[in-house]
């Protein structure tokens, strides 16, 4: 019985502890007021720090299609997909540079062994989907403007460059007879 009243008092005890420190924090919180009234968020960006490590921005204009990257990765988020240059041109032509952010972890070592600097750590950190084939950014895609430079990297833009201008499957004429005697 004893125990049992010992129990019963210490687990009164930590619950009534636990609920003065949420206690505490909840009535800072009202205090202090919410995130996006200090922020503005929707209307302004949050300020972030210089170093900041957020989405990747990428300069296919300056790309040589070298791999060094993607090699460097050490998740393999990045891909990347090239053709050989026309002939009086040397190298690679760069048609598609994947990174898929459901993987990536913002490292920044795929910065690093770029020889030509064409892709770096930018300040954004809000590009939110309904999907994960939102999270695949291919940045052969985007607008340049948007793809590359300090500006925040647009989730609209990122959105309609997946969009499929063409119709995947069309119906035939001979899709569309249906059958008259029951039989396949």
């Amino acid at each position: 019985m004893r125990t049992w009243i010992r129990n019963v008092y210490l687990a009164t005890t930590t619950l009534a502890a636990g609920m003065s420190v949420t206690l505490r924090y909840f009535v800072q919180s009202f205090r202090r007021g919410t995130f996006a009234a200090h922020f503005a968020y929707p209307e302004r960006p949050v300020p972030v720090r210089p170093r900041y490590r957020g989405f990747h921005r990428f300069d296919l204009t300056t790309c040589i299609g070298c791999d060094k990257c993607a090699r460097a990765c050490p998740v393999d988020c990045i891909y990347i997909d090239k053709e050989k240059a026309p002939p009086p041109h040397k190298g690679f032509v760069v048609t598609g540079f994947k990174i898929d952010y459901t993987k990536c972890m913002f490292c920044a070592l795929c910065v690093d062994p770029c020889p030509v600097d064409c892709i770096f750590m930018g300040s954004n950190h809000d590009i939110s989907t309904y999907t994960r084939d939102g999270c695949v950014v291919d940045y052969a895609k985007l607008p340049l403007a948007v793809a590359w430079g300090q500006a925040t990297l647009n989730p609209t833009a990122v959105q309609e460059s997946k969009r499929v201008s063409l119709p995947v499957w069309t119906k035939t004429a001979e899709a569309a007879k249906p059958v008259a005697d029951g039989k396949a």
